[in-house]
């Protein structure tokens, strides 16, 4: 009896096991293209000329930490560290903040995938609603992330540095060739395809997770549930909680990074409104995780001050960038049945996916080759998340057993210190 009782829970969790794997083999290809372009740019494109550009947030400088973001990777725990850096070293805070939000909003591989997931619409939508975004971020950001709230987190981030003996060399003088010199050497494209190989392991976790969830979701959760989560058929109101509540599920879904896209598919398909799903994507650099990062950068004061106005103009965006689309019929009228396919067929994703692990194959062994191939000069591999990270810029660094030992970020540091001395205290009962 307990068998027969127990097989209903077992079919509805392969059934949402399933779904989640066809949603990621839905999108494998776009994922190695897009993390292996991602790769190239960060190997190849020079990041000092921006890094000492960004002393204000009047348009040049919010262009070029634009930029700088879109070229960097769209894991959101690196993207804080990195905005965290530029800060301490005398970035305008606005202009940091740009960085972080165009890092994870306007990067190639999530216009990518949600291309692949969602519709082409969606994508559009999310460069539109990221640049509305940091529009707003940097005129009237300043009015609530200012004074001494600033100053405070700045004098604290840099007693932490100061005491933090990781000397790793003057910031932004490695040498490095140009990138048109590096682009026709195997060592550049071995760097390459380490960077891609990197992050994939370092967001991993965030792609396995919201690629389970949204399954779940997808599968096990009726539509009544989301239409008394989401309003529906009341005009402007409906829009309006909609993109508010959207963060709220991002905040408690604990996912960041590109991990929310098929969550979003997944809400999509539920009934959330067209700004609800960009608000909600927008909203992956305030999941909990990152809020409880900002309070160890920041302080709690600026950390709430930043969950407001993040919150704020995210849902602004995703209600303005609704109401453009809506004005100009783009807005998809069908609500997909299905997020994917519940079987393998012989179409164009599936060629498209035999012929990106090709590739994928290629990159995986010129990753594993790259001391032979002559690369890694400069870098190292964060050894909690696997990130590939500068030497002389590493967000944070220790040293362990007389070596110096490079971060992405100090959540990841204190992660390894933490493994530490766990080992250690083992060892000394083992040893007792």
């Amino acid at each position: 009896m307990q068998v027969l009782a127990a097989a209903p829970v077992l079919v509805d969790i392969g059934r949402s096991l399933r779904e989640g794997f066809f949603m990621f083999w839905e999108t494998l290809w776009p994922l190695i293209l897009g993390f292996g372009l991602s790769g190239a740019v960060q190997a190849f494109v020079s990041r000092e000329s921006m890094q000492k550009k960004l002393g204000d947030h009047r348009p040049a400088s919010v262009a070029r930490a634009s930029g700088y973001g879109m070229v960097s990777s769209s894991c959101s725990y690196a993207a804080s560290a990195m905005a965290k850096s530029l800060f301490v070293k005398g970035a305008d805070y606005l202009a940091a903040m740009v960085f972080m939000f165009a890092s994870t909003n306007l990067v190639l591989e999530l216009g990518i995938v949600l291309i692949v997931l969602m519709g082409w619409q969606f994508a559009v939508s999310e460069f539109v609603g990221g640049i509305i975004m940091i529009v707003l971020l940097a005129t009237l950001g300043g009015l609530w992330l200012r004074g001494r709230s600033i100053v405070e987190a700045r004098q604290r981030l840099a007693a932490r540095q100061d005491g933090d003996e990781h000397q790793h060399g003057p910031a932004g003088e490695s040498e490095r060739q140009s990138w048109k010199a590096r682009i026709r050497t195997t060592a550049g494209w071995a760097d390459s395809a380490t960077y891609t190989m990197s992050d994939l392991t370092m967001l991993r976790r965030e792609l396995l997770i919201g690629y389970t969830v949204a399954g779940f979701l997808a599968v096990l959760v009726p539509t009544s549930v989301w239409h008394s989560v989401f309003l529906t058929g009341h005009g402007f109101w409906t829009s309006l909680q909609n993109v508010v509540v959207g963060p709220f599920i991002a905040i408690i879904s604990f996912v960041c990074s590109i991990g929310n896209v098929p969550l979003a598919a997944a809400l999509w398909k539920g009934g959330i409104s067209f700004g609800g799903v960009i608000s909600f994507i927008f909203a992956d650099l305030i999941a909990f995780p990152l809020l409880m990062i900002y309070r160890r950068y920041y302080g709690w004061r600026l950390m709430v001050r930043m969950l407001v106005v993040f919150w704020v103009f995210m849902s602004m965006a995703g209600l303005v960038t609704e109401g453009i689309f809506t004005a100009a019929g783009l807005v998809p009228t069908a609500r997909p049945t299905t997020v994917a396919p519940a079987h393998f067929s012989w179409n164009y994703t599936t060629y498209l996916n035999i012929a990106f692990l090709l590739l994928f194959g290629v990159l995986y062994w010129t990753y594993r080759n790259r001391e032979r191939l002559g690369a890694g000069q400069g870098y190292a591999r964060d050894p909690m998340c696997g990130m590939q990270v500068e030497t002389d810029r590493a967000p944070a660094s220790l040293v362990e057993d007389g070596r110096r030992v490079y971060f992405c970020s100090d959540h990841c540091k204190e992660r390894f210190a933490a493994a530490h001395r766990s080992d250690q205290a083992h060892a000394r009962q083992e040893h007792a």
